[in-house]
């Protein structure tokens, strides 16, 4: 047995929901599992998406052989348009993802010189001394994969994102024998799926939200409107299986929703009937009760096309009395204050609105406790890690490896950055590396760090008091009393004498230090510092203080 070690790092996507991506690294080859994005929390103040800090790929660039996908959701692949054009290696897919990276990389204009390549279930790819094989898996996308990767220390098992459906609206269920068949023939690591360890039993099939659709088409008195992830792809055919039954035609609305749904036409993966396709224009002559509308805002994005329907500033659509809008989709983490005010503003407007909390309209597309003991039972591996999840899913998930037999010792509960180092007799962390988050404002990819967010959420708080101090240029000394102004702190009526008052304790101060121009940082920081403690005691707030200084 040979003396080196086979680490694993992952980069994003434990101890979180989102930017999932894992790095397998043994002596000269490191090959990584996914490369996802994160939307920003609450506190990520102007941020558009959050992306993994692949600082440690890019120090080891020459080992990196490529990236290997596990499905087309944005936890897995958004991240690629901003980090290919650092860390240019092969990206290896299914046939769908293929087809999403494809559309994502154009957007951003990053397609020119990626080496994408589409592998079919089955085959075996080399990278460097790894061998992957992709498997079926069933999740909420079509083409889902797990991975099963032949390592010189023995075979590893990612499981990808999965659940166990038998009767899944497209592709295969997941692809129980050939996990038998490893575990019979001995799996080092298994890596599995966390998002839902908390929830006992199993997770429901994805032909009760086809049922449900089936109910409301038929005994809805007015229009349909469907909200779903763009990329749920099963939950699209369903809308469309189920308006052919009740001959209603299907109107598409957003620019992801609408790209989403001609690429898998094109490619097979959504059938539909001639003619159930309806263009917008075609809506206003169309009588209610015939039409289904497919939208994406299922997790009340601004600028989605539910939400824009909800705040009345849709070209095309207007809530009418006797919609029924159904919100086919869980909420990602952070985002219920969000979905909770676009519901209410579509009651207000007289819609009925079903949602998983009154109807049957979603399942998730992750295994339950019952599926995951199942999936161990099956694998049966020496090591186990649980990934995908926040902190308490992995730890509820390292239980349950427990509950099935797998020794306390053999299970690994990493976060990001962590560096597990397995041999033949064990493993154990030996490290961490930098792990962080990118964030992605407007055109910027990872300008802004801690310092700017912080600065945001000052402003946020407490707004912003712009100091302007007029001096002379030969002698330095100030001319007249500084001005004062302020946005996002206070009332400007209300709080005249204060805001007076810090002008003259400015003026006061800046007489007194008897400055040269030179020493333009001292009198800034001196005018911050008495100004924050003014405005501390008067009002129990700390606003942003921009000193400027104007020579005359």
């Amino acid at each position: 047995m040979t003396g080196s070690k086979l680490k694993i790092i992952p980069l994003g996507g434990l101890s979180e929901i989102g930017k999932n991506m894992m790095a397998i690294e043994y002596e000269n080859d490191i090959m990584v599992i996914d490369a996802g994005l994160m939307f920003p929390g609450e506190e990520m103040l102007g941020i558009d998406l959050v992306i993994p800090d692949i600082s440690y790929l890019l120090e080891n660039k020459e080992k990196v052989r490529g990236i290997v996908i596990t499905h087309g959701h944005e936890d897995h692949i958004g991240a690629l348009p901003y980090l290919l054009p650092q860390l240019n290696v092969p990206v290896y897919s299914t046939k769908l993802p293929h087809g999403l990276i494809s559309m994502k990389l154009k957007e951003r204009k990053a397609l020119a010189g990626a080496k994408l390549k589409a592998v079919p279930y089955g085959s075996q790819l080399s990278l460097g001394r790894f061998k992957v094989e992709l498997f079926p898996v069933c999740h909420s996308i079509p083409d889902a994969a797990g991975l099963i990767i032949h390592t010189p220390l023995g075979v590893i098992v990612h499981c990808g994102d999965f659940k166990l459906d038998y009767t899944p609206v497209y592709g295969k269920p997941t692809d129980l024998s050939r996990l038998a068949q490893l575990g019979a023939q001995g799996v080092l690591l298994l890596l599995s799926d966390s998002t839902y360890s908390e929830l006992p039993g199993y997770t429901p099939s994805e032909r009760i939200v086809g049922e449900t659709l089936d109910r409301v088409m038929a005994d809805a008195p007015g229009r349909v409107i469907v909200t779903t992830f763009s990329s749920l792809v099963s939950r699209i055919q369903q809308v469309i299986d189920a308006a052919a039954k009740h001959n209603r035609r299907v109107f598409v609305v957003g620019r992801s929703m609408t790209d989403i749904v001609k690429m898998t036409l094109e490619l097979g993966y959504l059938k539909a009937p001639n003619g159930i396709l309806a263009n917008i224009d075609e809506l206003r002559s169309m009588p209610r009760n015939k039409v289904v509308l497919v939208t994406t805002g299922s997790q009340g994005e601004p600028t989605s096309a539910l939400v824009r329907i909800a705040n009345r500033d849709h070209r095309h659509v207007h809530i009418v009395k006797g919609d029924t809008v159904v919100l086919s989709a869980t909420a990602v983490p952070g985002n219920e204050a969000l979905i909770n005010r676009t519901v209410d503003a579509l009651f207000r407007q007289g819609a009925q609105v079903l949602y998983d909390k009154v109807a049957r309209v979603h399942v998730h597309g992750h295994g339950s406790q019952e599926e995951l003991k199942l999936l161990l039972n099956l694998v049966r591996p020496k090591f186990f890690i649980p990934v995908h999840g926040e902190y308490r899913h992995l730890s509820l998930h390292a239980q349950l490896a427990e509950s099935v037999g797998i020794r306390k010792d053999k299970i690994f509960v990493l976060e990001d950055g962590d560096v597990l180092e397995l041999g033949p007799n064990g493993g154990r962390v030996t490290g961490k590396v930098s792990s962080g988050n990118v964030y992605v404002d407007g055109l910027s990819v990872g300008d802004i760090g801690s310092v700017v967010l912080r600065d945001r959420r000052m402003l946020s708080r407490d707004g912003v008091v712009m100091v302007i101090i007029t001096v002379n240029q030969q002698t330095g000394k100030l001319v007249g009393r500084p001005d004062i102004v302020s946005r996002g702190f206070v009332e400007p009526g209300e709080t005249k004498d204060m805001i007076e008052k810090s002008r003259d304790l400015v003026a006061r101060t800046l007489d007194h230090t008897g400055f040269r121009p030179a020493e333009w940082g001292f009198i800034n920081a001196k005018v911050r510092d008495i100004l924050n403690k003014f405005y501390y005691d008067q009002t129990k707030r700390r606003p942003m203080i921009l000193p400027v200084m104007v020579k005359v």
